[in-house]
């Protein structure tokens, strides 16, 4: 898991799994801390995602509103996407609308 920063927004790259729960959780809870703005969690790169890696997530999340600021999950692939329902958490994350295409 390779992560790359572009302002508030964290680009993910590779596979999200228990291995790299550690690193994302840091980087995440870095951006939060230091600063009032929102936070993006940029998806595209994920290949597949873990249950642990999107607790990571979900906890992260509730924190952040906690603190009064959201994180945001962009461009969860259909895989992501997939597991999120599949675990059930699919309700604890805030997930940006891509826009419709006409």
């Amino acid at each position: 898991m390779d992560i790359t920063f572009d302002g508030m927004t964290l680009v993910l790259h590779g596979d999200f799994d228990v291995r790299s729960t550690f690193v994302v959780r840091s980087a995440i809870y870095e951006r939060l801390e230091g600063c009032e703005q929102d936070v993006v969690v940029d998806m595209a790169e994920v290949g597949t995602i873990d249950v642990t890696a999107l607790r990571v997530l979900a906890v992260a999340t509730r924190q952040a509103t906690r603190a009064g600021h959201h994180l945001t999950l962009r461009n969860c692939g259909p895989s992501v996407r997939r597991m999120m329902h599949l675990s059930r958490l699919a309700h604890s994350f805030e997930v940006e609308r891509a826009a419709a295409s006409a």
